[in-house]
């Protein structure tokens, strides 16, 4: 598992638009990279649309959002339309980002075990280093959840320069 001040893991993928995407493209800005175990399931719905409602506030707090999951560039396309989501979803196919990221592992429902994303959000800074990791999401308000641990880690000379007040 990755650690915090640890160089995050490069990765390419293709976004819900089939464009091309990269971790290089965030260098200079602060990256919330979250991983999510399937599109339009509840607790996956919940979730994204957290981050969208709060996606104008942790943009003020100086912060991107990306969004990966082992589903199609077709499905993360129909998923966004259908809740009007405002970031980039990236379509991990062949899992090979969330083995980077160590969150493609061995789940159990009912007995029974298979191979899935655990849900993980890593914060990344300006140069590509894990500030924070929330293994313990809370789906329905995870936007609030970044937002305050922000307020409590960042310094009060990056909250200033995050809001423009000099």
């Amino acid at each position: 598992m990755l650690k915090i001040g640890e160089k995050a893991p490069a990765w390419e993928g293709l976004t819900q638009e089939g464009k091309s995407i990269k971790l290089s493209d965030f260098e200079g800005r602060k990256l919330i990279l979250y991983f999510y175990p399937k599109d339009n399931t509840s607790g996956c719905t919940l979730e994204a649309k957290s981050l969208r409602d709060g996606k104008e506030e942790l943009a003020r707090m100086g912060f991107e959002i990306v969004g990966v999951s082992p589903d199609s560039v077709k499905s993360h396309e129909n998923f966004c339309a259908r809740h009007e989501l405002n970031f980039h979803l990236v379509a991990d196919t062949d899992k090979s980002i969330a083995e980077a990221y160590g969150v493609w592992k061995e789940k159990s429902m009912y007995g029974r075990k298979y191979m899935g994303i655990v849900r993980t959000t890593f914060i990344i800074d300006e140069k590509g280093h894990i500030l924070h990791i929330f293994d313990k999401v809370k789906t329905a308000s995870h936007w609030q959840q970044i937002a305050e641990w922000a307020q409590k880690e960042l310094t009060k000379e990056e909250l200033l320069a995050l809001y423009n007040i000099k």
